[in-house]
């Protein structure tokens, strides 16, 4: 029998056959869209004030917007609080905490307190929707990280309301009384739990102020206090723009002040509280370093970065937006990261499959554009991602830079958005100098092999958190805060207690 025999071909020829058909799928690889359901979430058209248990009508009778950044579609309007309000808000924390939350045993307090977590976890998906709708972040983040870790903080402090005895060892807790509390648009919800958790725990009660361009799961966690059976006034939430939450700092019932925010605005509460008696905590700016040396895993450290930057659109304060690179390994890190940002996906917010959601505000949008203009009038080298952008809404490709130097205002001023700046370094002491050269010190990440080198780094930078082989991880019982401009006093854990308490002998 005749056999037809196959022409051989070449090793060469079969690669470029296997390469071409590589190509081919890559280019015309696309993911279905996986949008989360918006019906699983509740909105009301308007939201007044909650003061003493119940809502109510502003003084002012004004109302505002909040909008839907990644469509700009109105999601609800929102009351404005004036300084009237604000006086009934104090003056019904004031009671309740004279007449209730301090008289009443601390193991009660933890029930409340452990309440409310146990609704956040039962409305868990609700509140995932409506905190990706109103402030623009994958739900993804909101879903596998806001969210829970909200929850987590109540639950944690729950469990230390009936044990400040031991906390504190010989020491008597007292708690201070009123907190009025600032919270940014970044994470509205865990910013929220942050403060009130442990206020409630060590026997403050609260006025809330949520920032203006995200207040609904503020809002919506109202509505869990009300669900909870709080007694009336322990918590109590207003909403409106910087004259509310200046007329909450000034007011001479007010205890102590907790905000969350710009190093400006915290340098102006500084000199408004300057000469009166209240406490104050101040979580502020940052410009963190994100170090990577030579012997680091650098896929893991490449994957790191983008998480620390990208994925949460560079709406951390405590985001790696400053990365050094040891010179040996700074160009295949460079195309390490230019590859994996040609992956992310920027999108729709409820989408699944989205990394990158829409900028908070057209404000915040352009805050970020004007530093990317500033990055190249520096004579810095731009690369962007190729990703197609939505026709509407607030959205920014992920941005990098190289050819930084240390003094270019994109390596020293917080830009809040998805813009990663790259130096190189040589030796252990160039970078921690270098690293240290900043106003800020809220956060650091180190990535290496050697453990000694990341003992020698944590003791010698000037940052209040650093992270070795990770970076942006949180725990309850990890506490949080910065140096220098960064602000002062910590939030999460044993230490986040200490701001709401008097020790006494």
């Amino acid at each position: 029998m005749a056999t037809t025999k196959k022409p051989i071909r070449s090793k060469k020829a079969a690669v470029a056959k296997t390469n071409s058909i590589k190509l081919k799928f890559d280019t015309g690889w696309t993911y279905a869209p996986a949008p989360e359901s918006k019906s699983a979430a509740s909105i009301n058209k308007q939201y007044d004030l909650f003061i003493n248990g119940e809502w109510q009508k502003p003084e002012s009778r004004k109302y505002f917007d909040t909008i839907n950044p990644a469509t700009e579609e109105k999601l609800s309007e929102v009351a404005e609080a004036n300084a009237a309000d604000v006086n009934k808000a104090v003056a019904a924390a004031r009671t309740a905490y004279d007449k209730v939350w301090k008289k009443m045993p601390a193991t009660e307090r933890a029930k409340y307190i452990f309440r409310i977590a146990r609704i956040i976890q039962e409305k868990a998906r609700e509140l995932a929707i409506i905190e990706s709708l109103d402030g623009g972040k994958p739900i993804r983040e909101s879903r596998d990280f806001d969210v829970p870790t909200a929850a987590n903080h109540f639950f944690y402090y729950a469990g230390w309301a009936d044990k400040l005895e031991y906390a504190f060892p010989n020491r008597k807790a007292q708690p201070l009384g009123v907190a009025g509390q600032i919270i940014p648009w970044n994470f509205p919800l865990l910013m929220a739990a942050w403060k009130i958790a442990p206020a409630l725990a060590t026997g403050n009660t609260v006025v809330l102020k949520p920032a203006e361009t995200t207040p609904l799961t503020a809002l919506k966690l109202a509505e869990i206090i009300q669900e909870a059976d709080l007694p009336p006034g322990v918590v109590n939430i207003l909403t409106g723009a910087g004259a509310t939450g200046a007329a909450l700092v000034n007011h001479p019932d007010i205890n102590k002040i907790a905000f969350t925010g710009s190093t400006d605005v915290g340098k102006i509460i500084q000199r408004a509280v300057s000469g009166t008696n209240k406490r104050v905590t101040l979580e502020l700016g940052g410009k963190a370093a994100n170090i990577i040396f030579e012997d680091a895993p650098l896929d893991q450290a490449v994957e790191g970065v983008i998480n620390g930057i990208f994925f949460n659109q560079g709406h951390v304060c405590c985001a790696g937006s400053r990365l050094y690179v040891q010179e040996s390994v700074a160009k295949e890190v460079i195309r390490k990261l230019k590859d994996r940002m040609s992956s992310l996906l920027v999108g729709d917010p409820l989408d699944k499959n989205t990394d990158i959601g829409a900028i908070n505000s057209k404000q915040q949008l352009d805050t970020i554009l004007k530093y990317i203009s500033i990055g190249k009038k520096e004579g810095a080298e731009m690369y962007e991602s190729n990703c197609r952008l939505p026709n509407k809404g607030f959205f920014c490709r992920p941005t990098l830079f190289t050819n930084v130097a240390q003094s270019n205002r994109i390596a020293q001023e917080e830009i809040f958005g998805p813009v990663l700046s790259i130096l190189t370094f040589r030796t252990d002491d160039e970078v921690i100098e270098k690293a240290n050269n900043t106003p800020y010190g809220l956060s650091a990440g180190v990535w290496t092999d050697k453990g000694s080198k990341i003992f020698n780094l944590t003791k010698r930078l000037r940052a209040g958190v650093i992270w070795a082989n990770t970076f942006n991880k949180f725990d309850p019982g990890s506490p949080f805060g910065g140096y220098k401009e960064s602000g002062y006093g910590r939030e999460g854990g044993l230490h986040g207690l200490l701001p709401y308490i008097e020790l006494t002998s």
